[in-house]
């Protein structure tokens, strides 16, 4: 993906989103071919010319200063992550950043004996695009028929979006499916013309009907906390929270499922882990608790 076209599409994804009033602006009395703000609002309001904004917007100027990203951060109503993101696509742009460090895909054994130790709590370990590279014996069970993928194809975006079983397993599918294209755009700032992150896209968009609209709404959003409805086909209805924990210098993330002890969602999870879908024996011919995609 060509970084000024990320940007551009970015700020006029954005544009639209904000009304005229949102910014102290009064919309008139004539009718508005365009939604949210137009070009020229978005201008005056950041202090810039009109000519200036429209090269951005087509692409034509790659490299905004600090202080009119600051001014278009605050006329579109960006903050935290939407804000960093724009500034890190201007960066690209202009080529003034150097290219992210690649992606350690195998598990570190600290971090392997973690998901065990986390039992029987569902746990599995993610690269930055969720490639799932670990998982301990719930953590499997959890997504339904994960498993039935080869374990190089088992990515948690591809599984909400491609795989039947996701329809109805998760209860607010739609949520869920929002939550992991805003995930993958913020990826995408950080890792602009990644191979791994533009195949998983384009897959996406070219199997699944929601996954291209969902994209071009172009929002930017990454979770560290939450909760999830569950229907799970082998162990019923569940509501479980969640927490994602960085894996400093490998850039993975931990992601540990709980329940109150003594409630029927935490008998649910506990079920979880007497499916076992893919025991994986260690070294003396034992079953081991969790699966590595790097031991396969």
């Amino acid at each position: 993906m060509a970084q000024q076209t990320e940007l551009s599409t970015f700020l006029r994804s954005r544009r639209a989103k904000v009304r005229p009033a949102d910014i102290g602006l009064t919309e008139g009395h004539t009718l508005r071919r365009t939604q949210g703000l137009r070009r020229e609002e978005v201008a005056a309001s950041a202090g810039v010319s009109v000519d200036y904004y429209t090269r951005l917007e087509q692409g034509r100027e790659r490299n905004p200063s600090i202080a009119v990203l600051e001014s278009l951060a605050s006329t579109l109503l960006l903050e935290g992550e939407e804000r960093d993101h724009l500034f890190r696509l201007a960066a690209h742009s202009g080529k003034r950043t150097p290219p992210a460090p690649a992606t350690n895909r195998r598990v570190r054994p600290v971090v392997r004996q973690l998901l065990d130790t986390v039992s029987p709590s569902p746990a599995y370990v993610l690269n930055r695009w969720n490639d799932m590279l670990a998982a301990n014996a719930a953590g499997l069970a959890l997504l339904a028929g994960l498993e039935s993928w080869p374990p190089a194809r088992r990515n948690t975006i591809r599984y909400i979006f491609l795989h039947p079983t996701a329809r109805t397993l998760f209860v607010d599918w739609d949520m869920i499916a929002r939550n992991a294209v805003a995930h993958l755009h913020a990826m995408d700032g950080l890792l602009p013309g990644d191979p791994a992150l533009k195949a998983l896209v384009d897959e996406l968009s070219a199997k699944s009907e929601e996954f291209p609209r969902l994209w071009h709404e172009h929002d930017v959003r990454s979770l560290s906390t939450g909760r999830k409805v569950l229907d799970h086909p082998g162990v019923g209805l569940m509501t479980l929270t969640y927490e994602v924990l960085d894996v400093l210098n490998d850039h993975q993330r931990l992601v540990v499922y709980q329940a109150p002890p003594g409630s029927a969602d935490h008998d649910s999870m506990m079920l979880l882990n007497l499916m076992n879908p893919e025991p994986t024996p260690d070294t003396a011919g034992r079953p081991r608790p969790s699966w590595h995609s790097d031991q396969l």
